[in-house]
This record gives C-alpha cells, structure tokens and sequence, in this order.
C-alpha cells in the first residue's frame, strides 16, 4: 500500500469541513485541524483548504517526519496503523503504542532491550521492529498492529471517560479508527 493511497483513505474518512462543538480542535477538513493548518502555512480559510495541501501536509507530517516510512519498508500493515493513528491521536502518541508493544513482546528483554518510550523512531526502534519481525514472521506483525490498535481503543475511552464531551466522539473513533 501507498503513502498516496493511505492519504486518499484518510481523506474519504474524514471527509470536508467540519465544525463539531464539542471538539476541541475546533474546525477541520480533511481531517485536518486549523492549528495544524496554520503552523504550517495555510492561512486561508479552512471550509477552502485544497485538497492538495491536506495530502501534503499528511504526508509530511504524518508519514515521513515521524519515519513511519522506515517502518513501512519493514512492515507495511503497521505503517499503516500508525499513520492513521497519528492522524488522529499525534504521531508521537502511535509511536510511543510501537514501543509499549515492543517491550512488551520481547520475552522479558531476551530477545532485545527495552526500549525508552519516547514517542520517536530512531535507530534502536527499528533495531528492535527488525529482530521482532525476524523472529516472529509475518504473524508478528499482525500482532503488533493488534497491540496497537488495543492501546488506542483504550485512550479512547479513557478520553470519553475524563471528558465526557468526547462520548460524542467515542462511537466513532471505534468504528473507524481501529481495526
């Protein structure tokens, strides 16, 4: 799968613009907040944003920033859960679910050392994906996206449960964002 692909995904997704009361990220389309848009360049307004720059935006800060490229020549599948993760929750946030499930898989640090969760894919993380998939193959990675997307349903409740305005979110964030 493509980076372009994964961006057309996203985008039918999360479709134009949106303005919901209740998210704190205030107006967004394509997925994009505002804030973003404007750390970033965009200083028209946001019912307008072209498309062309959402798929930019994506991809730079989303795909190839975080390194979830890296990832994906290694495992695919997992890129791709981590790029719609970090879309969503912060790339940091889908990087930092990597590394909890790293350590949490490598048999009590034998088959490589924990790892410091901090939320960015450097050269131990990727060490430690590259000795994980050797050793568990194909099936490790599709564990490793179940790792993953558990550790995201599980911020999404717990966001629902300190802030009662995103239960109006919650329904959708699982029907979508996981699995």
């Amino acid at each position: 799968m493509t980076i372009e692909t994964l961006i057309d995904e996203v985008i039918a997704r999360e479709g134009g613009f949106v303005d919901h009361p209740a998210d704190r990220g205030g107006p967004t389309r394509w997925g994009l907040t505002e804030a973003v848009a404007r750390r970033n360049g965009y200083d028209g307004p946001m019912r307008t944003l072209p498309r062309s720059v959402a798929a930019d935006l994506y991809c730079r800060l989303y795909w190839e920033r975080p390194r979830f490229a890296d990832v994906a020549a290694r495992a695919p599948n997992l890129a791709a859960e981590l790029f719609d993760t970090g879309i969503n929750m912060g790339p940091k946030v889908a990087t930092s679910f990597l590394q909890r499930a790293l350590n949490a898989l490598n048999r009590g640090a034998t088959d490589y050392a924990d790892l410091r969760v901090d939320g960015a894919i450097g050269p131990a993380t990727l060490a430690a994906l590259d000795t994980f998939l050797a050793s568990r193959g194909t099936l490790g990675e599709a564990v490793l996206v179940k790792a993953c997307d558990a550790l995201q349903g599980a911020r999404y409740l717990d966001l629902a449960e300190q802030r009662p305005a995103n239960e109006a979110f919650l329904y959708g964030w699982l029907a979508n964002r996981l699995g």
